[in-house]
C-alpha cells in the first residue's frame, strides 16, 4: 500500500483485486485435480463472458 500515492487508487486496487481473487480462489487442497479443472474453466468462463466485447 506504500506504493500508491494516494488511498483512494488503493482502495480501489483493493476492491478488484478482492472481487478477481474471490471469483478464481477455490481452495485447490479440497478439490480433485478434476474438480479443480472443472471448477476453474468454468469460473473463466464466466469472467470471459461478463467482459466480451
Amino acid at each position: 500500500m506504500l506504493r500508491f500515492r494516494q488511498m483512494r487508487t488503493s482502495q480501489k486496487f483493493a476492491s478488484v483485486h478482492a472481487s478477481v481473487h474471490n471469483h478464481f480462489n477455490q481452495e485447490r487442497a479440497l478439490y480433485s485435480r478434476q474438480n479443480f479443472k472443472l471448477n476453474r474453466a468454468a469460473a473463466l468462463a464466466e469472467w470471459r463472458g461478463l467482459f466480451a466485447p
